[in-house]
């Protein structure tokens, strides 16, 4: 069996046992079976089952990591890369609610060194985020009376709630929702929807302060 196989056959089965039991309530010996390998070879590639939740969402963090960079790459105007970025953000997310849905519902689970890595992770994403808004600042293009880290909140806020009302088969597919929710925030933090002047400016926190609770 391929390595690549293995992998995909015992994340498969963790993520449909984690949401269906619980994480808390699966056993390593479960998720071996349910994906019909040895624990040897669950054990070659996962060192536990803490190892197991991590890759979970370290494997959407990185694709949607790999895609901002692409698109921030691509050296477009501001705004365009910034509604892109959000677009990319809710429908990967919605490719991979389910394995979302169980990482939200257990990351308080996972032991301090890997809550710490996913902090890290979080923060280096957020932080490229927060910087697409702060350029489009410096551009007048959005808002500058509510701090950045609240911003950045508001949009992920949406983001990490997806898997509480939102279904792949309702009326909307993920590109329609993606617009949606893109269209809302974008207008939501654009300059015009600023408070009165004299308002006090920005004093940016860091980036992910209000988003890693």
């Amino acid at each position: 069996m391929k390595q690549t196989s293995v992998v995909d056959d015992v994340t498969r089965a963790a993520v449909e046992l984690f949401a269906s039991r619980g994480y808390a309530n699966t056993s390593v010996q479960q998720v071996v079976e349910a994906a019909g390998v040895t624990k040897g070879a669950l054990y070659h590639y996962f060192q536990s089952k803490d190892d197991l939740l991590f890759g979970i969402y370290e494997r959407l963090l990185s694709l949607q990591t790999e895609h901002l960079n692409a698109i921030v790459e691509r050296g477009e105007p501001t705004a365009e890369t910034l509604r892109a970025v959000c677009v990319d953000v809710i429908e990967t997310s919605v490719d991979h609610l389910l394995e979302g849905t169980v990482f939200f519902r257990s990351a308080h689970m996972l032991s301090a060194p890997r809550q710490q890595e996913v902090t890290r992770r979080r923060r280096a994403y957020h932080d490229t985020f927060a910087g697409l808004i702060e350029a489009g600042q410096a551009e007048g293009l959005y808002r500058t009376d509510v701090p950045v880290a609240v911003l950045v909140a508001h949009f992920f806020s949406d983001v990490h709630y997806l898997s509480h009302w939102y279904s792949p088969e309702g009326p909307e597919d993920k590109t329609v929702l993606a617009n949606q929710l893109t269209d809302l925030f974008l207008v939501s933090i654009s300059a015009a929807s600023a408070g009165p002047a004299g308002s006090a400016p920005a004093v940016r926190p860091h980036a992910t302060s209000a988003v890693e609770g």
